[in-house]
């Protein structure tokens, strides 16, 4: 809002570049209009166990990109970033170099784990502890995006995020003090309204973000009644097409 590059406080205006890992996608990103673009990291995996924070998804295990050479490159653009770690030990190091290049950083950053098992999801996720205390060791004042792990069956009813759930997640977020928002599968949103609105309740300092897997089925009826149940300025949306143009266009938001 500040720098006049979104009309309003809404965070459907906000649009996000997913999964800006290989140089090609990166160099796409940086070259985009959106706002915010989205990374994974891994560490390469070497024979000691400490290998270079690369830019790379499960199952990839390699990289043409380090998380050294794509910070270099986004601190000269005008983005914000969301930094997606899928295992504690990457994010050590990964805040290491982000420290060096803090002072550069002139836009929002969010440090991104799955810290609980969600609907169909695995229980192999970031240990909530160790990568709370990690990140606000480096960046106390970093907006932090506090997932669960997900799994999505065209076949089978897919159950929403539960009480245990987000009961559980209110806890674990209870004792921070920095932003948090909450990455939401499309296709369990609808059947988690109740949930997740009670959930934001819990804090002012609370959002979501919705976001969605390759292969999910969910309509933009799903993602109006997700807007039609929350205050604006308090989802983003980091969805793929056409679901995105379509969603942006029913609610007016030029795209």
């Amino acid at each position: 809002m500040r720098s006049n590059r979104i009309k309003a406080r809404d965070g459907a205006e906000i649009t996000w570049y997913h999964a800006a890992n290989k140089k090609s996608r990166m160099e796409e990103a940086i070259k985009s209009a959106v706002h915010m673009i989205e990374a994974d990291i891994l560490l390469r995996d070497d024979k000691g166990g400490n290998g270079d924070p690369i830019m790379a998804h499960p199952p990839e295990t390699d990289s043409d990109n380090t998380l050294r050479e794509w910070l270099k490159e986004i601190v000269k653009t005008n983005k914000g970033i969301k930094l997606d770690f899928k295992s504690l030990e990457a994010v050590q190091p990964s805040l290491e170099l982000l420290k060096h290049v803090e002072p550069h950083l002139r836009r929002p950053v969010w440090i991104n784990a799955d810290i609980l098992p969600g609907p169909n999801g695995s229980s192999a996720v970031v240990d909530a502890k160790g990568f709370l205390d990690t990140v606000t060791s480096f960046f106390p004042n970093v907006t932090l995006s506090l997932g669960w792990s997900t799994g999505w069956h065209p076949e089978k009813h897919s159950k929403g995020y539960d009480w245990t759930m987000v009961k559980e997640m209110a806890q674990i977020c209870n004792t921070l003090s920095q932003p948090v928002t909450f990455p939401v599968r499309a296709a369990l949103v609808r059947q988690s309204v109740s949930e997740l609105c009670w959930l934001l309740q819990q804090s002012d300092r609370y959002s979501l973000t919705v976001w969605t897997g390759k292969q999910d089925e969910y309509s933009v009826e799903d993602l109006l009644h997700t807007r039609g149940n929350f205050d604006k300025s308090r989802v983003y949306y980091d969805i793929l097409e056409p679901q995105n143009s379509e969603f942006k266009k029913a609610v007016g938001i030029e795209y």
